[in-house]
C-alpha cells in the first residue's frame, strides 16, 4: 500500500467511525426509522447523481431488482434501524466496537454459503478469539440479566450479522458497477422505509429537529455513507480486499476518539479489553501478523 492508500484508509475509517458520532446527535431528536429513511434517501440521491454523471444506468432486469430488495433489507433497512435504536442506549464507541464483529460473522457465513471460502484452523481460531471479546464487551454478568443496555448491544451485533450476510449475498451482483448497486440498494431501502417510518414514527407529528440534528443527519448520509462508499470501492480496486480489511481495526478507534473527545462518553476497561480481543481475532483471520513474523524470521536467518 502506498502512502496515499494509507491516507485514504484513515479517511475512510474516520468517515465510517463518524457515522456513530453523527447518530448520537441525530437520534435524540429523530427516531431510528425516520433517521434510517433520511440516511438512505439523501445518500441515494448523491450516489444516483454520481452514477448518472459517470454515464452509468440502473439495472433493467426485474429479477435483478428482486434480488436487490433482499440486499437492501440486509444492508440498509435492518442494520441501520438496529444500530440507531441501539445507540439510543449505549455509547457510540461501544456500538462501533460491536459493529467490528461483522468480519467474524462473514467468515462463518462464507463457510456454509460459498464453495471457495471454507473455514480453516486459523480462521476458526480468529473467530473464537473475536467472539470471546464480544462476550467480554457485553459483560458475562449482564448476559444473565438481560436489560435494555444488553438488548441494545445485541441489536448492534445483529446489525453486524446483517452486514456480514450482505457481503456473502452481494457476491451475485459483482458484474454491476459498485456505485450502481449501492445507489440501487439505498434507493430501495428508502422506499421500503417510507411506510414503516410513517406508521411507527409518524415524523410529521414530531417537533422540528434542531440545526445540529439536521446537520448530523446530512453528515451521516453524505459523508459517512455516500462519500465513504466511493472511497471504499476506490481502495478495494487499488489495494484489494485483504488490505481493505484493515479498516475494521480503525473504525472503533475513530469512533471512540470522537465519542470521548466531543460527546463526553466514557467506556469501561472491559470494553477496551474486548476490543483488543476482537482486533486480535481479526488479525489472526487476516494473517498479516503471521506473515510479518515469517518475514522477520527469514531476514534474521
Amino acid at each position: 500500500m502506498s502512502l496515499s492508500d494509507w491516507l485514504l484508509l484513515l479517511i475512510l475509517s474516520t468517515f465510517f467511525g463518524g457515522a456513530f458520532f453523527f447518530v448520537v446527535i441525530a437520534v435524540d431528536e429523530i427516531p431510528p426509522l425516520t433517521l434510517a429513511l433520511c440516511r438512505c434517501g439523501i445518500a441515494a440521491a448523491v450516489l444516483l447523481a454520481y452514477v448518472w454523471a459517470k454515464g452509468q444506468s440502473l439495472p433493467s432486469d426485474f429479477a435483478v431488482w428482486r434480488g436487490l430488495v433482499i440486499l437492501a433489507l440486509l444492508n440498509t433497512v435492518l442494520p441501520f434501524t438496529l444500530i440507531f435504536w441501539g445507540q439510543q442506549h449505549i455509547p457510540s464507541g461501544l456500538a462501533a466496537i460491536l459493529n467490528a464483529t461483522a468480519p467474524l460473522f462473514s467468515i462463518l457465513l462464507a463457510h456454509f454459503a460459498t464453495a471457495d471460502e471454507k473455514l480453516t484452523t486459523r480462521r476458526a481460531l480468529g473467530v473464537a478469539v473475536g467472539f470471546v471479546g464480544v462476550v467480554i464487551v457485553i459483560g458475562i454478568d449482564a448476559l444473565w440479566a438481560v436489560g435494555l443496555n444488553v438488548l441494545a448491544q445485541l441489536a448492534v451485533v445483529a446489525a453486524a450479522f446483517c452486514y456480514a450476510a450482505t457481503g456473502v449475498y452481494g457476491r451475485r451482483f459483482q458484474r454491476f458497477p459498485s456505485a450502481v448497486i449501492a445507489a440501487s440498494v439505498l434507493l430501495l431501502g428508502g422506499l421500503m422505509l417510507i411506510p414503516i417510518a410513517g406508521l411507527v414514527d409518524r415524523p410529521w407529528q414530531l417537533p422540528a429537529p434542531s440545526l445540529a440534528a439536521v446537520a448530523s443527519t446530512i453528515g451521516l448520509a453524505v459523508v459517512s455513507t455516500a462519500f465513504a462508499f466511493l472511497i471504499f470501492f476506490r481502495l478495494l480496486a487499488r489495494t484489494g480486499a485483504t488490505n481493505l480489511q484493515l479498516v475494521a481495526f480503525l473504525i472503533p478507534v475513530s469512533a471512540i476518539l470522537l465519542g470521548v473527545g466531543f460527546l463526553g462518553e466514557v467506556l469501561e476497561w472491559r470494553h477496551f479489553a474486548g476490543m483488543a480481543l476482537i482486533a486480535t481475532g481479526l488479525a489472526i483471520i487476516d494473517g498479516r501478523p503471521e506473515r510479518l513474523l515469517r518475514r522477520a524470521l527469514l531476514q534474521e536467518a
